[in-house]
């Protein structure tokens, strides 16, 4: 009985102490890692999200967007993220350290939205057609609509609000009417539009060098 409780003790405290020092080693690798300023631009990257972006992390958070897109994109080797166009390298540790909540998804049941702020489609108008309803802009795709985030109201005369989501016919809410984000659907636009990690940083960008091809490979 003493030596099963002595076995029993040994054993927990080896997967506790393997546990800690898992946890400090990574605390110590990436936790740290500070804002790179750049010498000639003067400008601290990653910059942190302010104002509007900033509240719509927690929207995109409280909506549950990590379950269907991650926010990582994975070097060659690893995946076919670049093949994809989903970013221009593979995702830093370092650019990590400015979120609250890092919402890295483990899920790619959509495609990853790291860099979704700097593709050559990623504008304000085409992420409300694509939350309203995604056929508009995106056909053929399974992304759910988030009509929820707008309002259908009015027209106010015979003009169109600033606001109004520019819809075909076919998803045009009637005559006489126009569709309207609410805030938090801005705040989530602004989010989206954020997301853009091109920055490259000196003492990471080796990390994303091909590995070197072996003797006699092809």
């Amino acid at each position: 009985m003493k030596n099963g409780l002595v076995l029993f003790l040994g054993v927990f405290a080896t997967l506790a102490l393997s546990w800690a020092g898992l946890l400090l080693a990574a605390h110590k690798q990436i936790g740290s890692l500070p804002q790179y300023k750049d010498p000639i631009e003067q400008t601290l990257f990653p910059a942190p999200l302010t104002g509007i972006a900033d509240q719509g992390r927690a929207v995109y958070q409280d909506l549950g967007c990590v379950s269907c897109h991650t926010q990582q994109v994975r070097y060659d080797g690893f995946g076919s993220d670049l093949k994809r166009g989903w970013g221009e390298r593979g995702s830093f540790a370092r650019e990590y350290i400015r979120e609250k909540t890092v919402l890295i998804g483990s899920s790619r049941l959509g495609p990853d939205l790291r860099n979704v702020g700097n593709r050559p489609y990623a504008s304000a108008e085409y992420f409300h057609g694509l939350l309203y309803a995604p056929e508009s802009v995106a056909p053929g795709g399974n992304k759910p609509a988030h009509a929820f985030l707008y309002e259908t109201r009015a027209l106010d005369g015979n003009q169109a609000s600033y606001k109004a989501l520019k819809l075909s016919s076919k998803f045009a809410p009637g005559e006489g009417l126009e569709v309207v984000p609410t805030y938090r659907a801005e705040a989530l636009v602004a989010y989206l539009m954020s997301l853009k990690d091109t920055y490259s940083y000196p003492a990471e960008s080796g990390l994303n060098a091909p590995a070197p091809a072996k003797e006699g490979s092809h």
